[in-house]
C-alpha cells in the first residue's frame, strides 16, 4: 500500500492559517501601516492636517528643546524605576506568601486581583479622593486629633509622583502577584524536597535556586510593567491633570496635547515616535533574550 503522501508545510493547519488571515491583515493595515505614517509625518510641519511638506528633524530638535518635554520624560523615568522595583518586588513577596497554601487562598487573590480590573481612570479617581487633603487621609487623621499632621502628595510638586506611584502600586501589585504565583506553582516540587533535605533555608532556596528558574516569567513581568509606564496618562489625567503645574507630566500626555489641542501634528508625531522607539528599547531585548537566546544555547 503506498504511503500518503504529507502535505507541504505551506499547506498544513490550513484552516488555522486562514482563520488568522483577518488578524495578521488588520495588525500590517493598522498598527504596522499606522506606525509607518506617523514616523513619515513626524518629519513634516503639519499642522491642523497632515501635509507632506518635510522639514527634516526640526520637529524632533523642537520636541527636545521643550522644557514640557524634558520634564514629561524625567517624571516618567522616576515614576517607572520605582514603579518597576516596587510592582515586581512586592508582587514577587505577595506571591510567596500566597504560595503557602494559606486557607481562603481564592478569596484574598480576588481581593488583591481585583484593583486590576479597573480602568486607571477610576483608580485615579479613587485615589484622588483618597489623598484629597479635605476629606482625606490627611482630614481623618486631624480629625482624630493630630491637627499638625499633613499628608497632601498630590499638592505637593515634590511629592505628586510618589501620590500616582500609590495608586500605580495598588492596580499593578495584585497582577503581578498573580503572574508571580502560576510561576512559583510550575516549579516542581521535587526541588523544594530536595532543599529541605539538603538543609538550605528558605530564604536561600528562593535567592539561589527558586529565582534563577522564574527567569523568564521576570523577564515577561518586567516587559508587561515596563510598557504600560511608557503608555502611562489616564491614571495622570484622573489623578492631577498633570499638575500642579507641570510636575506630573508625562509624556503621551505631551502627544495628546499637541495633537488634538495645540493643533500640531508634526509634534505630536514626533513625540509618539520617541514613545514608540522607548517601547522597542524595551521590547527588542526582551524578544531576543526569549528566542534569539534559546537558538544559541
Amino acid at each position: 500500500m503506498a504511503a500518503t503522501k504529507r502535505p507541504g508545510r505551506l499547506w498544513r493547519n490550513l484552516n488555522g492559517k486562514i482563520a488568522a488571515v483577518p488578524m495578521i491583515l488588520t495588525t500590517l493595515v493598522v498598527f504596522l501601516g499606522g506606525t509607518l505614517w506617523t514616523v513619515l509625518y513626524s518629519f513634516t510641519n503639519s499642522k491642523l492636517l497632515p501635509r507632506a511638506n518635510f522639514v527634516g528633524f526640526d520637529q524632533y530638535a523642537r520636541l527636545w528643546d521643550s522644557s514640557r518635554w524634558n520634564t514629561s520624560i524625567e517624571n516618567l523615568l522616576i515614576y517607572g524605576v520605582f514603579s518597576l522595583v516596587f510592582t515586581i518586588s512586592v508582587g514577587f513577596v505577595l506571591a510567596v506568601l500566597m504560595d503557602q497554601k494559606i486557607r481562603f487562598e481564592d478569596t484574598f487573590r480576588t481581593i488583591m486581583l481585583y484593583p486590576f480590573a479597573l480602568s486607571f481612570i477610576v483608580t485615579g479617581l479613587v485615589w484622588q479622593w483618597i489623598l484629597n487633603p479635605e476629606f482625606g487621609i490627611q482630614h481623618i487623621v486631624r480629625s482624630m486629633g493630630w491637627e499638625s499632621f499633613v499628608f497632601s502628595p498630590l499638592t505637593n510638586p515634590d511629592l505628586v509622583l510618589y501620590g500616582l506611584l500609590i495608586a500605580g502600586l495598588w492596580q499593578g501589585t495584585g497582577f503581578v502577584m498573580c503572574i508571580m504565583l502560576a510561576g512559583l506553582r510550575g516549579i516542581d516540587e521535587d526541588i523544594w524536597k530536595a532543599a529541605r533535605v539538603d538543609g538550605i533555608p528558605a530564604w536561600k532556596t528562593y535567592t539561589i535556586i527558586i529565582i534563577p528558574m522564574m527567569r523568564p516569567v521576570f523577564i515577561t513581568t518586567l516587559v508587561l510593567v515596563a510598557s504600560g509606564i511608557i503608555k502611562l496618562y489616564d491614571l495622570v489625567v484622573a489623578q492631577t491633570s498633570g499638575g500642579p503645574g507641570t510636575a506630573s507630566q508625562v509624556p503621551a500626555m505631551y502627544v495628546y496635547d499637541y495633537m488634538f489641542q495645540a493643533q500640531n501634528l508634526g509634534q505630536g508625531f514626533a513625540a509618539s515616535t520617541m514613545m514608540l522607539l522607548s517601547v522597542l528599547i524595551v521590547l527588542i531585548p526582551w524578544a531576543y533574550l526569549e528566542f534569539g537566546g534559546k537558538k544559541h544555547g
